[in-house]
């Protein structure tokens, strides 16, 4: 069986804000045949990359590259900045305005990983809809498939 993916990538500048790359997100979704039918899968992956376009700008004082890749399985997130280090979990405190964001990734994301390279690190996150057909959400579960 062949697969066909689709993908796109777009860079943030620290100056552009998140909130362009939601919305960027956000668009790009759109055209899935899933998203229609799965909007907190949506909301999941447009949480996960604010957060990781956050840590980015924040933390590594950084562009963000953005990647995202549909397999037909998962939707890929991929976020490079220019900083080497990996971002580590922290306990946050209560009141505390930041240090949640690896923990949301890695709640939010079916997979997720990262991975030091030469010119910094990549942030990756994967996200598997229930019905990555999009077909009529009563369907599920039918055809020997488990749920």
């Amino acid at each position: 069986m062949a697969v066909k993916a689709m993908g796109w990538a777009h860079s943030f500048p620290v100056s552009e804000g998140v909130r362009a790359g939601r919305e960027w997100t956000r668009e790009r979704l759109e055209v899935l045949p899933w998203a229609a039918e799965e909007p907190d899968t949506v909301d999941s992956v447009v949480l996960a990359v604010s957060e990781l376009i956050t840590n980015a700008h924040v933390h590594a004082h950084s562009d963000a590259h953005l990647v995202l890749t549909w397999d037909g399985d998962c939707l890929h997130v991929s976020v490079h900045d220019e900083d080497p280090r990996l971002p580590r979990q922290r306990d946050a405190q209560p009141g505390e305005v930041s240090g949640r964001g690896v923990a949301i990734v890695q709640k939010l994301a079916d997979e997720w990983g990262m991975r030091c390279q030469r010119h910094g690190k990549t942030v990756m996150a994967c996200f598997r809809p229930a019905d990555p057909e999009g077909g009529d959400s009563d369907a599920r579960g039918h055809g020997g498939g488990s749920s």
